[in-house]
């Protein structure tokens, strides 16, 4: 009885993200098209735009690592400079397949690049982002910071595998383009909310060692919410994988 009732109610709102995100998709394929047409007319190829975003992903751990070696600790606008290019640098990530696409560039080879080069550009990312945490003694949403790292990987290599076995393993909320909008907006928002008010803003109690609410919660708040889902959507990933093979069996 409750499985029937779970799943009364998860089909209507699993059917609404996903015309959600059919709706974003094309809305951002629509805005990008003169860039893809550009691209096209130029002979830049998806490859091209691949490494772009890599390079983009780089710069923006490059803010981190910048503002946590030569910023004080309550100036967080490097880090919303960073959200804003990692928010980029995931647009390439949509673009790169639909120039391939369109420009009948799609192949196993480019697959297999785009997915490598896109599984570096997420380690680069939490890389300055577990510096810039670890810097400045944010040590528990430095942690959480590396457990969403460990969930991003796994979610994409649990699909792989699944998929290098013969079965279709996009199941789960957590993929590549939720995980870059959650780290992108959350880290944009903090540092234009610190510029808002110029500076830090806390909340303390008598019997917390740290503030129950900060400027710097806006970004480790949705991180912590990152890891956690992150590593659900694996274990998803995992359970679904793990059935469809042993029916096979069957």
């Amino acid at each position: 009885m409750c499985n029937l009732v779970d799943q009364h109610f998860r089909k209507p709102i699993l059917r609404a993200m996903s015309g959600w995100k059919a709706a974003g998709r094309n809305l951002v394929y629509f805005v990008f098209n003169p860039m893809i047409n550009f691209c096209m007319k130029f002979g830049i190829t998806a490859n091209m735009i691949t490494v772009l975003g890599l390079i983009l992903n780089l710069l923006a751990a490059g803010f981190l690592v910048y503002s946590a070696e030569l910023q004080e600790r309550n100036d967080y606008r490097l880090l919303g400079w960073a959200g804003f290019t990692i928010l980029i640098a995931g647009l390439m990530d949509m673009v790169d397949g639909r120039l391939a696409r369109v420009s009948k560039q799609d192949s196993k080879s480019g697959a297999l690049f785009d997915s490598v080069i896109d599984r570096y550009s997420e380690m680069f990312m939490f890389l300055g982002i577990c510096y810039y945490l670890i810097s400045y003694d944010y040590f528990l949403s430095s942690l959480f910071g590396f457990i969403a790292m460990i969930g991003s990987i796994m979610v994409s290599y649990t699909r792989a595998r699944a998929e290098g076995l013969g079965v279709d393993c996009s199941v789960g909320s957590m993929q590549r383009p939720e995980r870059v909008m959650i780290v992108g907006f959350a880290a944009m928002f903090c540092g234009m909310t610190s510029g808002v008010i110029s500076g830090d803003f806390k909340i303390d109690v008598d019997w917390l060692p740290f503030p129950i609410f900060e400027t710097m919660t806006i970004f480790t708040l949705p991180l912590a919410f990152l890891a956690v889902m992150a590593n659900v959507t694996a274990f998803q990933r995992l359970f679904h994988a793990t059935k469809k093979l042993d029916e096979k069996v069957k």
